[in-house]
């Protein structure tokens, strides 16, 4: 299981269908509940409905103060429609008699940064879910609305240009801590770790094979195809292929003491779309060291080393 099995992101479950005794248990015993934003009013207050309860998260009460001030505003507009979680501070009755609530997302945030301070480090496996993506990295809540960054960078070892390549807004995807700013609680996420090194993604092939790929690269020398997430190979150099068209690649030769696989394209194919699911190799446990080339590698080793930093 994942390090972070303890406070799952926000909108990974159907939320449950609410009565007003599940809600006067919760506020005695301070459960985590989740429900869906129905609307932001413009003092950036949120309501839910939960059953036959209307439900409002103060505007204090909806982001952890430690989030940066050009961050917040947005990350409660973007609520809206989408899954939160709180806890129920009290219930009371409007004028006309009908249940209501007060509730906190941001102590649940509260409450998850706690446990990520005691027990998360670097190289620690985490579950997330992607919330947003610019051209340099991926925005990952990985627990109660606590989001991280994975650079573009440490997506996967095939070189991609843009998250949106690898990943869908919304998709459930497994990372690793790579740097825990535990001072001015901001987590940076590595991914590429998780897919394998070069020689588990080379033996899913062999030579002779013709297989579908990905144009991630066009150099002057050839270009660059993806056949897996953490894999690539090189073909001679086409002026009809452009980074991101598929193809019809056959591996003419694997040679692992160079890290290297040389193809020769068949056909353009169209474009795929990224998969709801990625091959991960590792799903669970805290890693300290990854190396990604073949021990006999001929080349610099590619490593990955997972220490805290001072």
């Amino acid at each position: 299981m994942p390090e972070n099995r303890g406070y799952l992101p926000e909108g990974l479950s159907a939320p449950p269908l609410y009565t007003l005794e599940m809600l006067r248990r919760a506020v005695s015993d301070g459960t985590v509940l989740e429900g869906t934003v129905q609307r932001c009013d413009g003092d950036l207050n949120l309501y839910l409905q939960l059953g036959s309860t209307f439900a409002k998260i103060p505007r204090e009460e909806v982001t952890a103060p430690w989030i940066s001030g050009a961050d917040r505003e947005i990350a409660v507009l973007s609520r809206v429609g989408k899954q939160v979680c709180f806890t129920v501070e009290s219930l009371s009755a409007d004028a006309k008699g009908a249940p209501t609530a007060l509730l906190s997302r941001r102590k649940v945030q509260e409450q998850a940064m706690e446990e990520m301070c005691r027990g998360l480090t670097p190289g620690a496996v985490v579950m997330g879910r992607v919330v947003r993506t610019e051209p340099f990295g991926a925005f990952v809540d990985i627990g109660r609305g606590i989001v991280a960054l994975l650079p573009t960078e440490y997506i996967s070892a095939a070189r991609i240009r843009h998250p949106n390549e690898r990943f869908r807004v919304g998709q459930k995807i497994l990372a690793a801590v790579k740097v825990f700013d535990r001072e001015n609680r901001r987590i940076t996420l590595t991914h590429k770790e998780l897919l394998g090194t070069w020689l588990e993604n080379a033996s899913r092939f062999s030579e002779g094979d013709t297989v579908r790929g990905t144009v991630r690269g066009v150099m002057d020398y050839g270009c660059f195809v993806e056949l897996a997430p953490n894999l690539s190979g090189l073909t001679d150099q086409r002026e009809d292929l452009r980074e991101g068209d598929g193809v019809s690649v056959t591996i003419r030769s694997i040679r692992p003491e160079r890290m290297k696989i040389k193809l020769q394209v068949i056909e353009v194919l169209p474009p795929a779309e990224p998969p709801e699911t990625l091959p991960y190799w590792i799903t669970d446990g805290v890693l300290d060291r990854w190396v990604y080339s073949p021990a006999n590698c001929e080349r610099p080793p590619v490593v990955t080393e997972f220490t805290e930093v001072p």
